[in-house]
């Protein structure tokens, strides 16, 4: 970009002029510290740190940094990584310890320019290697970007400084609200354990609660499918290409409130509850409620809990671990202290809430990022309008 494209005040700099790599390695043995972090504990959503591991878990020299620090991941800087230091300690020697040149851009506005696209083009465009791409600062500390005078800076600063702690915020929430969800679930799992006398319910087989449903499909049906967070939809309505040579003829036919199991996967949590009619591949077990005082709702939730798919794990066959499976006949025959449907409902209805909660507040964060990607793009652009 020329210098008379730019908005007034702006300027091209190279980024060495700017910001320093701060290379000083230290063996974690003789670290002064109790963190250490590894690409493995930034997350691309946020500037801030949420884990870190110690120094004791690794080898090897690393990287010290110091707080206001910028850690950068200069290893496939496409996975966009990268966190302000809220403390001092060592890094991985994969990232990058960025420091502002303060006479040139503010400490508080270097992450966000790190984070802009046109540095994260410029970075993936310069990083060389075909399996870890990485970046070398000679190279980049030529590179040429626009820059705002220090007023703008702290003007820009300010305003997405606002938004990444109000999306903290409600990352906190969001986390402390999957924990209690967690909790809940596993409590479910618990009370279902027939050594557990908590309650005094009666001990029955899942064989008296649900019937295995081996109904045919038809071809005029859709073809269904189970998504990793335990969804049936469409298979065509998927991203990914699933290849599948079963035909229609095979296949079982899933009604609203049914509920498919993967028969190699249900140890890992793969069920899903019907919300329409399809058909499903014959990989899937479907099985239904035999009364309806009984909550498919509830019990797709309490499968989830660590209790039941250990016992499922238990409870399932096969030679190696990958190629177990969970057959009906199996599956009917473990026994679990059966809730009224009482405490079905009464459960039922606080995860329910806890779940639209989760919702809403994961939604809020989705639009709080995507305003802050856009004010990335319309702040940190320093072309001029014409």
């Amino acid at each position: 970009m020329s210098t008379q494209c730019l908005k007034p005040g702006w300027k091209m700099v190279k980024f060495g002029d700017i910001a320093e790599n701060v290379a000083v390695r230290v063996n974690p043995a003789d670290a002064k510290t109790d963190a250490y972090v590894g690409l493995e504990h930034l997350d691309p959503s946020t500037l801030h740190l949420r884990q870190w591991g110690h120094p004791s878990d690794v080898t090897g020299q690393k990287l010290a940094f110091k707080k206001g620090d910028v850690i950068f991941g200069r290893r496939r800087a496409y996975q966009r990584k990268l966190a302000v230091a809220e403390f001092d300690g060592i890094c991985s020697a994969h990232a990058m310890v960025v420091r502002a040149k303060p006479k040139m851009i503010l400490p508080e506005f270097l992450p966000f320019f790190l984070q802009s696209d046109m540095f994260m083009e410029r970075a993936i465009e310069i990083s060389v290697g075909s399996l870890s791409p990485t970046i070398n600062w000679k190279t980049l500390r030529v590179q040429e970007f626009p820059l705002p005078p220090l007023d703008e800076q702290n003007r820009i600063a300010e305003i997405l400084w606002s938004i990444s702690k109000e999306k903290e915020s409600k990352n906190t929430i969001f986390d402390s609200i999957s924990t209690l969800l967690s909790l809940k679930v596993s409590e479910i799992g618990k009370y279902l354990n027939p050594k557990n006398q908590t309650y005094s319910w009666e001990e029955i087989k899942l064989g008296r609660i649900f019937r295995h449903k081996k109904d045919k499909g038809y071809s005029d049906l859709p073809t269904l499918s189970v998504t990793i967070n335990g969804n049936i939809v469409p298979r065509d309505s998927l991203k990914r290409n699933v290849e599948d040579k079963t035909g229609p003829e095979k296949c079982f036919r899933v009604d609203p409130g049914d509920i498919a199991y993967n028969t190699m996967r249900m140890w890992q949590g793969a069920c899903a509850l019907a919300s329409g009619s399809g058909i499903i591949s014959p990989a899937y077990t479907v099985i239904s409620c035999k009364s309806k005082d009984q909550s498919p709702d509830f019990w797709i939730r309490a499968f989830r809990s660590a209790w039941m798919k250990k016992t499922f794990e238990r409870f399932s066959t096969g030679v190696a671990s990958d190629r177990w499976r969970l057959y009906y006949r199996d599956f009917s025959a473990i026994k679990i202290k059966m809730p009224p449907s009482t405490y079905q409902h009464n459960a039922l209805r606080e995860l329910i809430v806890l779940e639209e909660t989760a919702r809403s507040t994961e939604a809020s964060i989705l639009r709080s990022n995507d305003l802050q990607k856009a004010l990335l793009q319309e702040l940190l652009t320093g072309a001029a309008h014409v």
